[in-house]
């Protein structure tokens, strides 16, 4: 009777740990859907304002000239946020890796038109009253870092080299969820000091790509180890 009660009972804590390890799998897919989710709505709305017309503002005139580069940027950065997100499941990349590698397609493709299109309005786009050199810079900087970190997440896979292929995809990922830490960063001055000027805006959306790209350091430094 004692082997029997020491053989079954280990069963129930086994099922309970895999459905406790299984939802913690998915707090992180679930954060990073919620971080991208105003920035998703947001885009969702311009799209909403291009396609009827209006309202034309003195902030959305550049985009109502030339609709096509923001169009771009808008849809491949929603496909990049959510099927990325869906990415850092480690279950489903276990469980379906053939889905992962179908979604891998479609997330490089979608960042690298991201990245480039968002490279475009910020050289070629009208800049807003409180665009400083600065900021400017910082949106080069990042989107080429961006384009630079895919392709070579891309070029590790095609090697089987796994571990840098994470990595790599990891900071690319990072950089692209950007708008939504800067929410983060830019929200509190703006409920406490209204509209921030050229260089604190500038410093402020900075400190939310740097955020991320910390981040994404740690989790690569402790998925590593």
């Amino acid at each position: 009777m004692t082997k029997g009660i020491s053989t079954e009972r280990p069963t129930p804590a086994r099922s309970g740990s895999t459905g406790r390890t299984r939802r913690t799998g998915w707090l992180v897919p679930a954060a990073l859907i919620a971080l991208s989710a105003v920035p998703v709505i947001a885009g969702a709305a311009r799209l909403g304002q291009l396609t009827g017309g209006g309202p034309i503002t003195q902030d959305s005139a550049r985009y109502f000239a030339t609709p096509a580069p923001v169009v771009a940027h808008i849809i491949t950065v929603t496909v990049f946020s959510l099927v990325g997100a869906l990415q850092f499941a480690p279950g489903l990349r276990r469980r379906r890796p053939a889905w992962h590698r179908a979604a891998g397609r479609l997330v490089v493709p979608s960042g690298l038109v991201s990245a480039f299109s968002g490279l475009w309005m910020t050289l070629f786009y009208p800049a807003l009253q409180n665009d400083s050199a600065l900021l400017v810079g910082l949106r080069l900087a990042f989107g080429t870092l961006m384009i630079v970190s895919l392709v070579l997440g891309f070029v590790a896979i095609r090697r089987r080299d796994v571990t840098r292929h994470r990595a790599w995809m990891t900071r690319g990922y990072a950089i692209g969820m950007g708008a939504g830490t800067q929410l983060l960063t830019v929200g509190p001055w703006m409920a406490l000091a209204g509209e921030p000027g050229p260089l604190p805006r500038a410093l402020l959306m900075g400190a939310g790509w740097a955020i991320n790209l910390a981040v994404a350091e740690w989790a690569i430094r402790r998925g590593t180890r």
